[in-house]
Parts: C-alpha cells; sequence; structure tokens
C-alpha cells in the first residue's frame, strides 16, 4: 500500500466515524457541501435504480459532474434513458467517457473479447477509461447496495478506493425502501426492466434474471464474475 493510499483509508475511517447514522440525504450533502465541495463526482451507468441517486444528488446541486461509462456496448434504451433523466433532473455537467479508439483498436480490434475475456473487457472499456475520468476528483459517488448481493453484501457506506474517498449513501437501504422512493418522487424505471432486466450493462453480459433470482444473476450469467472492475 502507498503512502497516499494509507492516507485516503485513514481519511474514510475518520468519515465513517464523524458521518455513522447520518441517512443517504444528509451524506451526500455533507459531502458535496462540506467534505468535498469541488472535488467529488457521481459515477451513474443510467441502469436500473439509478433515477433514484441521480434525484437526490440534483436536490443538493444539479451542477455536481455526472459520470457515465459509454462503452460502446449498451442497450440503446440506456442512452436514451440517459437523456431523458438528465433532461428530467435539470443536470447540467453530465460527462460522457468512452475508451479511448486507440486502445480499441489494439486490444479488442473484432469487438469479441466481452465474449473471450470479459475480464479483460471490463478493464479495457471501463476500469481504465473511469480512472482517468476520475483524476482530478478526491472523492465519487456509487449507487451500489448491500441486498444487491455477492461482494456488495459487505461494502461499508465510506471507503477508500486507491488514493480516493467513496461512498455508497444508498448502501444499507433495503430494496422496498428503494422502491417507495421511486413511487414517492415519481422517477422512472428504466425501461428494459419490464422485460426482466433488473441490472443493466452491457449487452453481450446482462440476460433477463428468472423470477425471484439476485437482481444481478443476469450479469455475467453462468460465470464466477459478479463484477466489472471499478469497485473492485
Amino acid at each position: 500500500m502507498s503512502t497516499i493510499e494509507a492516507t485516503s483509508l485513514n481519511r474514510a475511517r475518520h468519515l465513517a466515524l464523524a458521518y455513522d447514522g447520518h441517512d443517504a440525504d444528509a451524506l451526500l450533502r455533507a459531502f458535496i457541501e462540506k467534505e468535498f465541495p469541488a472535488g467529488i463526482a457521481l459515477v451513474s451507468s443510467f441502469g436500473s435504480e439509478a433515477a433514484l441517486l441521480l434525484h437526490m444528488v440534483a436536490e443538493v446541486n444539479r451542477g455536481l459532474p455526472v459520470i457515465f461509462l459509454d462503452t460502446g456496448k449498451l442497450f440503446g434504451e440506456t442512452l436514451r434513458y440517459r437523456d431523458d433523466l438528465v433532461r428530467r433532473l435539470g443536470l447540467t455537467d453530465l460527462r460522457v467517457i468512452k475508451p479511448q479508439p486507440e486502445a480499441i483498436a489494439a486490444s479488442d480490434p473484432d469487438s469479441l473479447l466481452s465474449h473471450t475475456n470479459p475480464d479483460a473487457c471490463c478493464a479495457l472499456r471501463k476500469v481504465a477509461p473511469l480512472k482517468k475520468a476520475l483524476s482530478g476528483f478526491d472523492a465519487w459517488i456509487s449507487g451500489r447496495k448491500r441486498y444487491q448481493g455477492a461482494l456488495r453484501q459487505f461494502m461499508p457506506v465510506i471507503e477508500a478506493s486507491g488514493d480516493k474517498i467513496k461512498i455508497n449513501p444508498l448502501a444499507r437501504w433495503p430494496r422496498e425502501r428503494v422502491e417507495a422512493e421511486f413511487a414517492a418522487r415519481g422517477l422512472p424505471h428504466h425501461p428494459l426492466e419490464e422485460d426482466g432486466f433488473l441490472s443493466i450493462g452491457c449487452m453481450p453480459c446482462t440476460e433477463r434474471v428468472a423470477p425471484g433470482a439476485d437482481s444481478r444473476s443476469g450479469r455475467w450469467a453462468g460465470q464466477e464474475k459478479t463484477e466489472c472492475g471499478i469497485h473492485l
């Protein structure tokens, strides 16, 4: 662990103690306005459930940078949903991040990497571009929740992510509260949810979820892989 990463870890621990017991709204306002003014961004997939956190952030600051990873393999419905939410919520600083064309040409010229090596595809199309996009920030916001299962069931609300601080303000919220907030705020769901897609990423790695199954079981179905890598 580098000195910078150790410093980040210590700060995450301090912040976790200072904001223990704060609910998501209060936590977001504190981190956006007090702890990291001009130094924090929201990373959003504009997938299922994304509208809730986007709405909560917009209530604090509609000009907060929102980073969106356009991998080149997303559903058209996701791109249209993104544009609708940006207009609806009045977000003014959407930053669309794409992998470098030169990197794609060198590592995935036939666009089949998602089938032959999905970890390498995620590293190329998501991890590397996001790392570059976050280089000017001290902290970032994620919409992950513990009820989504797998590695997420143990995640803290505030954590160190390399040399940065990451907050997961909705980590402790149960699915029922998320659904209730969607209804109370009049938020639209991702159009693919009605068709059985409950966790929505890139087209080659996203399938419908069987009734009663975990919401993320449709991601990289049949593989041990459960995360793209940006949260590891």
